[in-house]
């Protein structure tokens, strides 16, 4: 399981990469492992600020869909439009041109509470 030792996590299985105030989300290696063969990536809040807990969009795959749900408070002020040609970048590269949506953080003390991968990797253990 790759799990990079330089990103954040969530309870919700998503990742993120702090960039001074710009915060980088997608999906573990986990979760897209999870889900299987991910088909369509929706996300219908570009250019919205969208609170910690709620959804940002859904990931399509064969059998399932699930929620995707902010991480941090901000604005998503980028989409990975790439995803809308070739979803499957989701499960062939999760960490890299698998990424989902780009946000401006609105509460930076909010990057405290997301997990490091150790504690991620605890988690997915059970």
């Amino acid at each position: 399981m790759n799990l990079p030792s330089d990103l954040k996590y969530t309870k919700d299985h998503e990742w993120i990469k702090i960039e001074g105030s710009t915060a980088t989300v997608g999906i573990t290696d986990f979760a897209q492992s999870e889900l299987g063969d991910i088909v369509y990536v929706d996300v219908d809040t570009l250019d919205d600020t969208v609170e910690e807990g709620e959804v940002f969009g859904s990931v399509e795959a064969v059998k399932t869909v699930s929620d995707l749900f902010m991480p941090l408070t901000g604005e998503v002020v980028e989409f990975n439009e790439e995803l809308e040609d070739e979803p499957e970048l989701v499960n062939s590269d999760p960490y890299g041109k698998g990424w989902m949506i780009k946000i401006e953080i609105s509460d930076k003390t909010q990057i405290e509470q997301l997990l490091d991968a150790e504690a991620y990797k605890e988690l997915i253990k059970g």
